[in-house]
């Protein structure tokens, strides 16, 4: 037998077990060279949001959007087991397949996964759906949060993760489950006793039940005429300085006499009367007041106090303002530094501020406009007692980020918008503006008390970066001659004017918003999609930036009112986001509250359908025939406002624009002036005959006629509400130095300038066209 010698045996054996130990070793290696490429795996809501993250976190970590929600509950079915404990049947979004497959993969190859959704209750239930999608548990430290998307502020968010907030999630469950017991129970209902395709919501209807209270209020209004009389006064030579009567026969000059408390002027002949007569007394000055007023800085901005800012000041719609908003927290591409964040999350109820924001607020103001603009302690704004406070005001993420120096990057919707923001927050962080004022008491014989009010901007304070929330522009000085108590003054002009009680306004947007805030309906980020829900279901229209209730709203509205009283009570809606709050601090049981709605709506639902019969919509039949099938034409109501329809649908489809007869004669046809709309909604007015005839005018015709040439007169309307007449003729005398050619003139510049910018534009992008 051959054998192989001992040694080469055990030589082989080692040499095998070297090759085992070394295939062992590398083997190990590639497994610990594999475990460390794993990366960190945070989930946002938008992918402009993970673009701007990736970027400060580094390689480490791989960011993706979740697109927002990937679970809710079903379209086609109500989706609550009322029976067991409202438990809600959560389902995977149409369409989110692909997308949550490629978030597995990616969570399945990461070493640790972070929840990073917005942070607020629907971001802490969009952070709890994704962790049951990725198999996380909702109590470990899988959350993080962050106020601003900075890379200090990041980087500190992933440095603390901590468990979801399940608390909030049933909040924000809660709410979700409301609106789905309150649209899916009572559409169907609307269905049958109205019309198909309505639904109704729980704070949406509320909203609407506002409007048209307010429009109600409207027309009843019955208009009172009264009058005021002013006066230019002089002492010496003096330039001259307005007063205003303020007191008769020691009553006060007012609107309403309120059971003879009052002194009230109720027509031009007594008008009249009375200023002839003070025209003949002595006036005397009777006490002068001097005073220094100093005028303090608003709050840095809430959603709220955004929304309604930036539709007075910028003309923004509420879902305009969030939208615009959401793109500079979440990242605008600056050059060469990539995609920042401007400002920190936009959807609060707090004027609170961070310390570090503080301190870098107040090194920029001092080195920009000095210690005396800089207050010695930082300001502190009082956060209202139903707000959430969960994270800071609206602000900059930097000051140093100055609209100026910003203007390059952003686009002008984006600019006007970061100015407000940037601007509101630095005045908020200076001292006040002071004015010297003077306020002087005159006498006008025995029977007549005047006064006279003076201001002068001593110092600008926080005045020198924005000039305050009613105000678009800067308070002009208003300077009064210096005189003393028993100085004799002359009459150098009376003024008596016209007045008419008005109707309380419409809602515009700012006006809405405030009072959903004021009246605790919704909360900040329900405000804009409250608005922009009522409109789209055809129960209010936005008409010269006004809300008008259609005749389907008032319709629906007085339904509720008589069967549902608690869906559109204020009061009842208020309370239930009191409740939903509490949820969200952990004192109410989710369960608890949709028990105590629930049980009660569903007793009213069954009494309501028994009682309410079909409800007839009231249509409104034109004079206009239908040139298809020799019909009249109806008014319909559709999203876009009123238009005529053929009353013989499905048979005959014709519809048409609806045309309003101003009663005036086109000047170049002879054809009917009619009122137009554009296609955001502006009203104007043009010839019936369009396009043979091209006659528009922005402003509204008038049946009265001119006095000297008999051309029809035009109404024009100015921004704060004050209106000019004014002939249609240009050729006519009257119309020689006429304050309204100025206005034309700026009118047309303007218009010329945007034909210019469009041409331009249009030009531009044939010619990437052609490159590209």
């Amino acid at each position: 037998m051959n054998c192989m010698p001992t040694g080469v045996l055990r030589g082989s054996d080692g040499l095998a077990a070297t090759k085992a130990s070394t295939a062992t070793k590398s083997k190990a290696k590639t497994k610990t060279k594999t475990t460390k490429t794993k990366k960190t795996l945070v989930v946002v809501e938008s992918p402009a949001k993970a673009k701007t993250i990736e970027k400060y976190l580094g390689r480490k970590y791989m960011v993706r959007a979740s697109m927002g929600h990937l679970r809710d509950l079903p379209k086609s079915q109500f989706g609550i087991d009322v029976e067991h404990d409202f438990a809600p049947k959560y389902i995977n979004i149409r369409g989110k397949g692909d997308l949550i497959k490629a978030l597995k993969k990616d969570a399945k190859n990461a070493d640790k996964i972070y929840l990073a959704s917005d942070p607020d209750r629907e971001g802490e239930a969009i952070a709890w759906h994704l962790a049951f999608i990725l198999g996380l548990d909702p109590e470990s430290d899988c959350r993080i949060v962050f106020n601003e998307i900075t890379k200090p502020a990041i980087q500190e968010a992933v440095k603390h993760p901590r468990a979801i907030n399940l608390d909030q999630v049933d909040a924000q469950q809660a709410r979700r489950m409301l609106d789905r017991i309150v649209g899916y129970k009572l559409s169907p209902l609307l269905w049958r006793k109205v019309r198909k395709g309505l639904s109704a919501g729980r704070v949406q209807s509320v909203t609407v039940r506002l409007i048209c209270d307010r429009e109600k209020e409207i027309q009843a209004f019955q208009s009172d005429e009264y009058w005021t009389v002013g006066l230019k006064l002089r002492k010496g030579k003096s330039a001259m300085f307005q007063s205003d009567l303020t007191q008769v026969d020691g009553k006060k000059l007012a609107v309403t006499d309120d059971n003879g408390k009052n002194f009230v002027l109720h027509n031009e002949k007594e008008a009249m009367a009375l200023t002839e007569d003070l025209a003949k007394q002595k006036l005397v000055v009777d006490a002068v007041k001097r005073s220094e007023r100093k005028r303090r800085p608003a709050a840095p901005f809430t959603t709220s106090s955004l929304q309604q800012d930036a539709a007075r000041k910028l003309g923004f719609i509420s879902r305009k303002t969030m939208m615009i908003a959401q793109q500079l927290y979440e990242g605008i591409e600056l050059g060469r530094h990539g995609a920042t964040g401007l400002i920190t999350y936009m959807r609060t109820d707090s004027t609170r501020i961070s310390g570090f924001a503080q301190e870098e607020a107040k090194s920029f103001l001092l080195e920009q406009f000095g210690p005396e603009y800089v207050p010695e302690k930082p300001n502190i704004y009082v956060t209202g007692k139903k707000a959430q406070d969960a994270h800071e005001a609206i602000r900059p993420t930097s000051l140093e980020h100055t609209p100026e120096a910003l203007e390059k990057y952003l686009n002008k919707d984006q600019l006007k918008l970061y100015t407000l923001i940037w601007q509101r927050f630095a005045a908020s962080q200076m001292t006040p503006a002071v004015y010297d004022t003077m306020a002087i008491a005159i006498k006008a014989g025995t029977r007549y008390g005047l006064r006279a009010n003076g201001s002068r901007l001593k110092f600008a304070g926080f005045t020198k970066v924005y000039a305050g929330a009613d105000t678009t522009k800067k308070e002009k000085d208003v300077v009064l001659p210096e005189m003393e108590a028993g100085d004799e003054l002359n009459i150098a002009k009376t003024l008596p004017q016209q007045h008419f009680t008005e109707p309380p306004p419409r809602y515009n947007d700012a006006s809405l918003v405030k009072t959903l805030e004021e009246k605790e309906i919704g909360r900040p980020s329900t405000y804009a999609p409250i608005i922009e829900t009522i409109q789209a279901r055809g129960y209010v229209q936005r008409i010269d930036k006004h809300f008008q209730p259609t005749e389907l709203g008032f319709v629906v509205v007085d339904m509720l009112k008589e069967y549902f009283k608690d869906i559109v009570d204020v009061k009842f809606t208020a309370n239930l986001e009191n409740e939903l709050d509490e949820i969200a601090e952990g004192k109410v049981h989710k369960n608890q509250l949709l028990q105590e709605f629930y049980g009660p709506f569903e007793k009213t639902l069954e009494k309501a359908d028994e009682a309410i019969g079909h409800v007839e919509l009231p249509v409104e039949v034109s004079d206009v025939r239908c040139e298809r099938c020799g019909r009249l034409m109806v008014v319909k109501q559709g999203r876009y406002g009123k238009f005529l329809a053929c009353p013989g649908f499905p048979e005959c489809r014709n519809t048409k624009p609806l045309l309003k007869d101003t009663g005036v004669k086109c000047p170049k046809c002879g054809g009917k002036i009619v009122e137009r709309r554009t296609r955001r909604g502006r009203v104007f007015y043009g010839c019936e005959n369009y396009p043979q005839c091209d006659y528009t005018t922005w402003d509204t015709p008038q049946q009265e006629k001119c006095e000297k040439c008999g051309a029809f007169m035009l109404k024009h309307h100015f921004k704060n509400g004050r209106s000019m007449l004014y002939c249609s003729n240009d050729a006519c005398e009257t119309r020689i130095n006429h304050p309204i050619n100025k206005e034309l003139e700026k009118m047309r510049e303007r218009l010329e300038a945007k034909k210019k910018r469009d041409e331009a534009k249009a030009a531009e992008e044939q010619k990437n066209k052609e490159i590209s």
